[in-house]
């Protein structure tokens, strides 16, 4: 993995030139409209990336776009693969450990999530201010790496408190109306069943999906500041009238997206301003 981190890192050097991108962004289903916001483009398949995987997903472009957004240098990380595709819950170490090996200081996520709020309806983007994992493993089981993050990683804080501050100061000057809450991660593909969403609920749960969570953690083990943005696409079953599908998550996602894609803006011109 350590080689393919330094290639990955390297090919991404190469590309950026002179850009030295700060933030890292991950997009989630659908949510590619945000790419499109980046000036100055760069595009790298992620096939060109050694240890990058392809995620066999709808609405994930599987492309690294290095460029500026709202004066921000950024890397765009256009798609992820999960869980569920079955590659284990280590796939996504070697595009985050890249990242970070090329300049990044913060990682920005964002996915499309169920909500277990009835208020908090699709259409409506809430900030992750912690998670519950349900997904089996952890990304980081196996030999460790003390030159990438320590043994035990503390996640007290892994949802980095002034970059949420931050994400509502961008919220409220771009007239958005952010939620937050505690988001769940199963291992899917599944949706989950009306019984497990009750169980949820009173877990503590304000939204369920099958991502994040295990590049939160690669994240902070190797010193990255994290934040996470859930775009709703649905109300979670037993709680919506409609059974869930991969086709609404797509179809609520595009229609949240110019939202999504204003509140990054707003976000990155913040940070380009002064980044503490």
């Amino acid at each position: 993995m350590a080689d393919a981190v330094d290639e990955a890192a390297a090919r991404i050097g190469a590309a950026a030139g002179s850009l030295a991108p700060r933030l890292g962004i991950v997009l989630g289903s659908g949510l590619g409209a945000v790419a499109r916001q980046i000036a100055d483009a760069r595009t790298l398949p992620y096939a060109d990336l050694p240890g990058f995987p392809v995620s066999s997903v709808a609405g994930h472009e599987n492309r690294l776009v290095l460029g500026t957004l709202a004066g921000l240098p950024v890397a765009c990380l256009e798609g992820r693969t999960h869980f569920y595709e079955g590659h284990g819950s280590g796939v996504m170490a070697v595009p985050i450990r890249a990242l970070r090996r090329s300049g990044i200081e913060a990682l920005l996520l964002t996915n499309a999530a169920g909500s277990l709020r009835r208020e908090v309806g699709p259409g409506r983007l809430m900030l992750i201010v912690d998670h519950i994992n349900f997904q089996p493993g952890n990304p980081l089981i196996g030999a460790n790496d003390e030159r990438v993050g320590p043994r035990f990683p503390s996640l007290r804080e892994a949802y980095d408190p002034k970059l949420r501050a931050r994400l509502h100061e961008a919220a409220a000057a771009a007239g958005i109306a952010l939620a937050e809450g505690v988001f769940l991660a199963c291992a899917g593909p599944s949706f989950e069943t009306p019984a497990e969403i009750r169980a949820f609920r009173v877990l503590g749960a304000d939204a369920v999906g099958m991502s994040i969570v295990p590049e939160v953690i690669l994240a902070r083990h190797c010193g990255l500041s994290v934040a996470a943005v859930s775009v709703i696409t649905n109300l979670a079953e037993g709680i919506a009238e409609e059974p869930a599908s991969h086709a609404q998550t797509l179809a609520a996602a595009a229609q949240a997206a110019g939202d999504l894609s204003r509140l990054i803006a707003s976000f990155c011109a913040g940070l380009a301003e002064g980044w503490d």
